[in-house]
């Protein structure tokens, strides 16, 4: 299954990605983190791995999450005209899962990020559950979109809130 979602933030480029390469802000925007740690490497940069622990409701799901590719390395000085490259992969709990993040410049105070998903599951129950719900996925990444940019614009934590 693959799908592409996307969201304008009204912050800089270089805002926007210094603040979702940063590990001390997931718990304020990513809906149900429970532990992002990692298990080698450090955090953000290319080949490293970490564990993550995600919560929804009473059902825990952990997997092991790998950066890909971050281009460029230093988020401080971002060439003007050039995309910014946050990509990972996850296994766990039956999937694997790749996501590519790209933000772009929609205008001189606005970033457009988009995410380019893909799923693939092993197991009769995964299988039938990316076949049944494959919109479950598309709204929980868009979700997490919406939660980092209510995050980044006005300083609002998922933490915080009761929905």
């Amino acid at each position: 299954m693959k799908y592409t979602v996307s969201i304008e933030i009204a912050l800089p480029r270089e805002r926007v990605a210094q603040l979702l390469a940063d590990p001390a802000h997931l718990p304020k925007w990513l809906r149900g983190l429970v532990l992002h740690e990692p298990l080698s490497g450090v955090h953000g940069q290319v080949g490293t791995t970490s564990r993550v622990v995600l919560q929804t409701g009473k059902q825990k799901m952990e997997a092991t999450e790998t950066i890909m590719r971050r281009e460029p390395a230093d988020l401080r000085e971002i060439p003007k005209e050039s995309v910014v490259h946050f990509d990972r992969e996850i296994v766990g709990g039956g999937m694997w899962s790749a996501a590519r993040e790209r933000l772009t410049e929609a205008g001189p105070e606005t970033t457009l990020w988009e995410s380019e998903n893909e799923y693939r599951f092993d197991g009769l129950m995964m299988k039938l559950v990316g076949l049944l719900m494959p919109g479950a996925f598309r709204k929980q990444s868009l979700q997490h979109m919406q939660d980092f940019k209510a995050f980044a614009e006005q300083g609002k934590d998922v933490r915080e809130t009761n929905d």
